[in-house]
């Protein structure tokens, strides 16, 4: 699963990089944790834009919000077999930006936890889905993290990885008209191992309490 990660980029740096309309600022965010509001792209069918959405999707049948804590992650293998899923996959897909993030590996009795990076530092994009809730007094925008097998980096901690975008299939993901299933899922595969890093770092993350830079700070190399 994917349950906690960064985005503490400059924001003119993203919206370069991702060449995304974004009319709020950002803080950095160092531990972002679930049912938190993230940064999240999607298109109006012209152009990229950003916007807030609350992680955990809840989907628009439920009667109302909790289900959204067991929704943080989708799993790519039965994306178009789930009812939470499947109508998004083939029309909400959205991109959700992150700098890292966090797997804990069990040693002993203690969890440790990590970071895993790309290599050159950069940031990159989640594959994930939205969805909209309007039971309550006003619409509910929401997300979801896709996830898959684990590459060779990730499977010494985790035998689930979040499912990264190549810039190349960016706008295919985006793209409301592209519904077919089976090719969109070939996008949902494990990321380059050989592009990604990964440290140790302190267990200050283990709370979403914790909120800054120290939990970017390596401790020990895998």
């Amino acid at each position: 699963m994917c349950g906690r990660f960064s985005l503490a980029t400059e924001q003119p740096i993203l919206q370069d990089q991702f060449d995304f309309i974004f009319n709020e600022e950002l803080d950095y965010r160092y531990n972002i944790a679930p049912s938190q509001n993230i940064l999240v792209i999607g298109s109006n069918g012209q152009e990229r834009v950003g916007t807030k959405m609350q992680w955990g999707l809840v989907p628009p049948w439920s009667k109302d919000t909790k289900i959204g804590y067991k929704m943080i992650n989708a799993r790519a293998e039965t994306l178009d077999e789930k009812v939470s899923f499947k109508q998004p996959f083939k029309k909400k897909r959205c991109l959700i930006l992150s700098d890292g993030f966090y797997e804990w590996k069990k040693q002993g009795k203690e969890k440790q936890p990590y970071r895993f990076i790309m290599k050159d530092r950069r940031p990159f994009a989640f594959a994930g889905l939205w969805e909209c809730w309007d039971k309550g007094d006003k619409p509910l925008y929401t997300c979801t993290i896709i996830t898959t097998t684990p590459n060779e980096l990730t499977k010494d901690v985790h035998d689930r990885m979040p499912v990264i975008l190549p810039p190349s299939e960016y706008d295919l993901w985006l793209d409301r008209d592209a519904q077919d299933t089976d090719k969109l899922k070939t996008l949902l595969v494990p990321f380059n191992d050989q592009l990604m890093d990964v440290y140790s770092v302190s267990s200050i993350v283990n709370s979403p309490k914790n909120e800054s830079a120290k939990c970017l700070e390596p401790t020990n190399s895998l």
